[in-house]
């Protein structure tokens, strides 16, 4: 065996290990959002969800906009006015959700959220690990805002972190939690994306994708219809269902999930990243800072090394 065989299998064999999963220290960055009419999008996301326009770039007849709060990228809206509307039975994105430090963060925003008449309300649940509110913005793309408990909080049955989707009452939250000054100081609040969910065609391909290949380790098997998957014990980094899309092949171009984009500590990571998918024989694209990759059905997903500055995010 030469050298360079024996290198490819060393890193193969710790590739497939069980300890060669995600570093704890994951963590997921901007999504990317293919746009028809970005002024609408822009103004919403910037009124309903109180972020702010952070830089904007045009690449050829595309205008990519991020919009974030302080500092942090949270959506990067792509201007591609000539694709179809997002169709909610095809894989690509069932919601991305926001993360806010505490309730009355969360709190404002959900009442901005709401306030705004191009929202559309889908519901407040209780999932025992997070509270969350969910809308649809003008284009279809589902939205959650939530906040999490804490892990001290969280309940696991069998080695399985225990949620559920129990009764919240959104005006009862509001009252208890809506204070004027956050209200008023609400887009200097922290928030990021925490999580992004995805509508994927079955739950076996997604786990041999998110999970094998990736390096997300499940989290939550048991809920009908879905899968949840995350790093450092979190409760989910993603989410994948079927409830919509079971099925679906391949995406078509449209409007809608541009990229799913995640973090990792260190160079390592994507080494060891790169050395899954290169066993698993799934192409891929590494520039040095990041691991593009493609899933089953088309949705791009970008691993990249933290501290990416809206230039980095702009250039994906």
């Amino acid at each position: 065996m030469t050298v360079t065989e024996t290198a490819t299998a060393t890193a193969t064999t710790q590739a497939t290990a069980p300890d060669r999963v995600l570093n704890a220290q994951t963590g997921m960055d901007a999504v990317t959002l293919r746009v028809g009419d970005l002024d609408l999008m822009s103004s919403y996301y910037t009124d309903a969800l109180a972020l702010q326009p952070l830089e904007e770039r045009s690449r050829g007849a595309e205008v990519h906009r991020v919009l974030g709060r302080g500092a942090t990228p949270m959506v990067r809206l792509i201007s591609t006015p000539g694709l179809p509307g997002v169709d909610p039975r095809q894989a690509g994105l069932f919601h991305t959700a926001f993360l806010f430090d505490d309730a009355p963060a969360l709190a404002a925003t959900v009442l901005r959220a709401a306030q705004d008449p191009r929202s559309r309300f889908a519901g407040s649940s209780d999932h025992l690990v997070s509270e969350a509110f969910y809308f649809t913005d003008p284009e279809g793309n589902g939205i959650e805002l939530y906040t999490d408990r804490d892990r001290s909080e969280w309940q696991y049955a069998n080695g399985e972190l225990q949620m559920s989707t129990l009764f919240l009452d959104p005006n009862a939250y509001l009252q208890r939690h809506l204070d004027q000054n956050t209200v008023d100081a609400v887009a200097s609040k922290a928030g990021k994306v925490g999580h992004v969910h995805l509508q994927v065609g079955d739950v076996a391909t997604a786990r041999a994708f998110y999970v094998d290949a990736l390096g997300f380790e499940t989290t939550v098997a048991s809920y009908p219809g879905a899968l949840f998957a995350a790093a450092g014990g979190y409760h989910h980094h993603v989410a994948m269902n079927v409830w919509n899309s079971a099925g679906a092949g391949p995406r078509a171009a449209s409007l809608g999930l541009g990229d799913v984009a995640i973090t990792v500590p260190g160079r390592d990571d994507l080494d060891a990243l790169a050395a899954r998918l290169t066993h698993r024989k799934i192409q891929f694209a590494d520039d040095g800072r990041s691991i593009v990759v493609v899933d089953p059905w088309g949705t791009q997903v970008t691993v990249s090394l933290p501290g990416a500055n809206v230039e980095e995010v702009l250039a994906r």
